[in-house]
């Protein structure tokens, strides 16, 4: 893991990843406007689009380690910038491949606007994340607080939803599916899983889905 290496071995990165990755964004497009959301863009660039950079930022790691080890892949909504926005996401790494829903990390004014929308609306929260397709394959993971959001009933029935500062749900996948040609169809199939979920979270920001 290093940059030497990796130059001397940039077209294996080339034909064996990158190429790969952006036939399989491109694959996705028609098919997320169709199954899921004409709002989320499925961008097949290799710079600034939905493939992730494989150099990693390292001003503020321990690891100085420059490569990732995983493949990154995020179908952001047409309104975000960056990662905080709701989307979609494919990451691809050696024993730990996952699909992933929702908003990471968002600021401090999304975050109270998401708080907010599950107290106001908590009924159309639990249907988003209590299907038995959701429950079955996905799990809402990320930090959280230890203790309730200031100014939110810290007997609240949603106390342990309110508390998160990541709304994120997660599924794991064998490594062998992305060998399959019809991939991108079994992604679409697992994303419209937690579609509700990502409906839910474009409504508490005021964005279309």
């Amino acid at each position: 893991n290093n940059r030497n290496w990796f130059n001397e071995n940039k077209q294996r990165y080339e034909d064996n990843v990158r190429t790969p990755a952006l036939r399989y964004i491109e694959a996705m497009g028609g098919q997320i406007d169709k199954h899921l959301s004409s709002h989320f863009l499925a961008q097949p660039k290799k710079v600034g689009g939905s493939l992730m950079r494989v150099y990693r930022d390292t001003r503020f790691a321990k690891d100085k380690t420059p490569l990732k080890t995983n493949v990154g892949i995020q179908f952001r909504h047409e309104l975000g910038k960056d990662v905080h926005a709701p989307g979609f996401y494919l990451h691809i790494e050696p024993g730990n491949c996952f699909l992933g829903a929702g908003i990471w990390r968002p600021e401090s004014k999304v975050l109270a606007a998401i708080r907010n929308f599950i107290v106001d609306n908590p009924n159309s929260w639990k249907q988003a994340t209590g299907t038995r397709s959701f429950k079955k394959n996905w799990e809402l993971v990320g930090d959280t607080l230890v203790r309730p959001p200031r100014g939110f009933d810290p007997e609240h029935e949603l106390l342990v939803d309110l508390k998160r500062k990541d709304f994120i749900a997660c599924m794991n996948f064998a490594d062998g599916e992305i060998n399959s040609p019809k991939f991108p169809a079994y992604t679409i199939r697992q994303f419209k899983q937690v579609s509700d979920l990502v409906a839910y979270l474009c409504m508490a920001v005021e964005a279309d889905y």
